[in-house]
Order: structure tokens, then C-alpha cells, then sequence
């Protein structure tokens, strides 16, 4: 079995390139080997390497500046995906994709499922839908997995924000009107990898199929709530030294952004859970986990 990663240097890729070892040989490309906004240049890539599963962690993810330059962020993400769909066509390999609670508009008061229709109100949003149009549309065959608020312990993401800014601020302005899952980046890698081996079982006796599944941690946070857990999880550790003293809920409207975000980016992952038979782990416990790596590291 041979898989082929690209962005194995990003948040998720370095995660999957951890747990899709057991699997079979992964050949695992970074932003150095690769470029997606050349989509064309993709289809050499695998057709020499001729891989049995894709799995794409590539993706234009600076929200605020899609909306100044959303015909890359198409290009990134959904031009390319659309060559990667056809190449995995060509070749019959399964291609993995993520994609965003971003599709979604917010208004909705319940959780998410895949059968809602998607609405984006952003750039991003947009640029993300149409790459899951062209997986779908393709032919091929694929899992293409909508998760929300990714964290992990490198790279840039809101974690690492809150905690560097409550290192060098007595007081912090949260908002506290926007509410979804906080999702590691290493829950999603682990359930891809047990998904992987789930639709490779599926392959071998004719019944897989397609699909689209929502992928987070269980239960609802606020943005407040959210780093309200990251600073009260290291004030108890005493490992990491904060100075902030008072963290203050605001509203959305007082931290307006060029990108309009969902007020709810709640995902139901009912489906997934019962394709695996598995139970996603409340955020506060991957959170908790994430902590305690970031601060191995310290």
C-alpha cells in the first residue's frame, strides 16, 4: 500500500505523517516538493509516484486575506483538487481531502450534518466548497472530511496565539458570540488513519463508498471558552509563565474582520461516528493533550 501526503510540514500534515505509518509506505511532500498553485503540475507527480491513496493537507487557509485574493485560493483550493481528482481516477487511488465548517452560513441553531446545504459567507469558504464540488463531480473514488477550529502544538493557530499574547498581556478580548468544536490536529490525523483502514477492508470485499463526514472533537465552545480553557489549563500545569490577568468576552461585532465568520460552526459527526463505531472525545481532553505536549517541548 503506498500513500502519497502532500503538506506534510503543516498542521494536520505532520500529524498524518505520523499516523499513516502503519498503514504502508507514505511518500510524504512539502510545500518544497510541490507547488498548488500550479495545479498542472500535480498530475506528474502522480502518475510517477502511482500511489493507492491521496491524501491532500494542502490548502489556502488565511481566511481574511481570501478576500483579497480569492481567484489563489481557488486555485489552491479547489483547482487543484479538481486535478487530483482526475489524476486518482486515472490511476484508481482513493483521495482524502479536508475541508471546512466554513461552507456553512452560521445561521443554523443545531449542529451541521452533511446533508445541510452549504451557504459560505467568505472567500475561503467559497474557495473550499468548490474543491469538494470537484472531488465529487470527478468520479473518483474519495472521503472528504469538514472539520473546524484546527489547533495543534506548531505552526500558527489560535492555541499558540492565545497563549503567546497571554505572555505578554495583562488583559485579553475574546469573542464569546461564535461557538464551535476546538478540533486537534491529531484527532483528525488518527481518524483518518482508522478511516483509512476502515475503507481499505470496504475496497477488498466491494462495499466501500464514498463520502463526506464531518470530523471534530464533541461539545460546543465559544472562542472565549476556548482560551478561557488554554490559560486556566496552564496556570495549573505552572509550567508555562502567564501574565494575563483578566480575559474579557466581547462580541463579534467588536473584533470585526475583512472575512465574515459563522456565528455557528457547530458540525455534527453522528455519521462518521457510526461509520466507525467510534465516539469523538470532548475538545477539553485533546486540548488537554495537546498542553502537555506543547510544554514536553519547552
Amino acid at each position: 500500500m503506498k500513500i502519497l501526503l502532500f503538506g506534510k510540514n503543516g498542521q494536520v500534515g505532520w500529524e498524518l505523517n505520523r499516523s499513516l505509518q502503519p498503514l504502508g509506505e507514505v511518500v510524504a511532500l512539502g510545500r518544497e516538493d510541490v507547488d498548488f498553485s500550479n495545479p498542472e503540475s500535480l498530475r506528474n507527480i502522480v502518475c510517477k509516484i502511482k500511489p493507492d491513496i491521496i491524501v491532500n493537507a494542502v490548502a489556502y487557509t488565511a481566511v481574511d486575506k481570501a478576500e483579497e485574493d480569492e481567484s489563489l485560493a481557488f486555485i489552491i483550493n479547489a483547482k487543484s483538487l479538481e486535478v487530483l481528482a482526475e489524476e486518482a481516477l486515472k490511476i484508481k487511488a482513493l483521495l482524502v481531502h479536508y475541508s471546512t465548517d466554513y461552507v456553512f452560513d452560521g445561521t443554523k441553531k443545531n449542529p451541521y450534518t452533511e446533508e445541510d446545504e452549504p451557504n459560505p459567507i467568505n472567500a475561503y469558504g467559497r474557495t473550499k466548497l468548490a474543491g469538494e464540488a470537484a472531488i465529487q463531480s470527478s468520479g473518483c473514488d474519495y472521503l472528504i472530511f469538514r472539520t473546524s477550529w484546527v489547533y495543534t502544538s506548531r505552526g500558527s493557530n489560535f492555541l499558540l496565539t492565545v497563549l503567546k499574547l497571554a505572555k505578554e498581556r495583562d488583559e485579553l478580548n475574546i469573542v464569546a458570540d461564535q461557538i464551535g468544536s476546538p478540533t486537534s490536529a491529531r484527532l483528525i490525523a488518527e481518524i483518518t488513519a482508522l478511516s483509512l483502514h476502515q475503507s481499505i477492508q470496504e475496497k477488498l470485499t466491494g462495499v466501500f463508498n464514498s463520502g463526506l463526514f464531518h470530523l471534530t472533537s464533541s461539545h460546543a465552545a465559544s472562542w472565549y471558552d476556548f482560551a478561557k480553557e488554554i490559560i486556566e489549563s496552564v496556570n495549573q500545569k505552572k509550567n508555562i509563565e502567564l501574565k494575563i490577568k483578566n480575559l474579557k468576552p466581547i462580541p463579534a461585532l467588536d473584533y470585526p474582520t475583512p472575512a465574515k465568520r459563522p456565528n455557528n460552526s457547530l458540525l455534527s459527526g453522528e455519521k462518521l461516528q457510526e461509520w466507525l463505531n467510534v465516539k469523538m472525545p470532548d475538545w477539553k481532553i485533546m486540548l488537554s493533550l495537546c498542553l502537555e505536549e506543547l510544554i514536553d517541548k519547552k
